[in-house]
């Protein structure tokens, strides 16, 4: 690479096209709601250690830095984060550097002719979190392998189920299938923080020891650890 040269961050990239489209979605959001006359109220919140009580990340890891990440499962650019930096933040839980907080959240129900995937596959990671803390990622992985494209149906509830399996954890039918906390996702939605110089909420929104960053600034694929230099 000659000298002065800059390389290319091919996330930032697949940021700027995605995000465009995030805002839309949200906007239409918005006025939803607040045609609704009121915010909903939550509605059964999942309750477990690995769950932060006020914010509703799912916990995973005990360090003592912490990075927040907000997703949709119908977000294609949060596939692609998970897919160049999932095992990066996995290594630094692993090393005791970080506690990452998984923020499952839904703003793209739109896309899913009529069948809320998002919001249906938040509950669904809730479910499995509160059932086998140890299955949250994996669960979360196995999720974004088998991603639906955006305008389509989305994964069935069965379909769902059968990735939960797949992780090792069964007997979330009733959770699954009756949205236990999908009241509790349109709720925390609502709350999720917006990036420096974005006109509303977006996914993946990526926030660094409580301090929300634009994804246009994060580092290269194996510089993660500099944020919390």
């Amino acid at each position: 690479m000659a000298e002065g040269s800059r390389r290319v961050n091919w996330f930032a990239i697949w940021v700027s096209v995605g995000v465009v489209i995030a805002l839309v979605l949200v906007a239409v959001l918005v006025v939803s709601l607040n045609n609704q006359g009121s915010n909903p109220e939550p509605g059964q919140t999942p309750t477990a250690s690995n769950i932060d009580s006020e914010t509703g990340a799912i916990l995973v890891g005990d360090g003592e830095n912490r990075l927040d990440t907000y997703i949709d499962f119908m977000c294609p650019v949060c596939n692609q984060f998970e897919q160049v930096f999932g095992a990066e933040i996995q290594g630094l839980v692993d090393d005791g550097a970080i506690t990452h907080g998984i923020h499952p959240i839904s703003i793209l129900d739109g896309q899913s002719r009529g069948t809320e995937f998002s919001t249906r596959a938040a509950n669904a990671m809730y479910c499995v979190a509160v059932a086998d803390a140890d299955a949250s990622v994996p669960f979360m992985n196995a999720m974004f392998a088998g991603q639906p494209q955006e305008g389509t149906s989305g994964l069935t509830d069965d379909e769902i189920l059968e990735i939960a399996a797949s992780v090792g954890v069964t007997g979330i039918d009733a959770c699954v299938d009756d949205g236990t906390y999908a009241d509790y996702v349109t709720a925390i939605t609502q709350d999720t923080p917006v990036q420096p110089g974005a006109g509303g909420i977006g996914t993946p929104t990526i926030a660094v020891n409580g301090e929300v960053i634009a994804n246009s600034t994060l580092p290269e694929p194996g510089q993660l650890a500099t944020l919390f230099e």
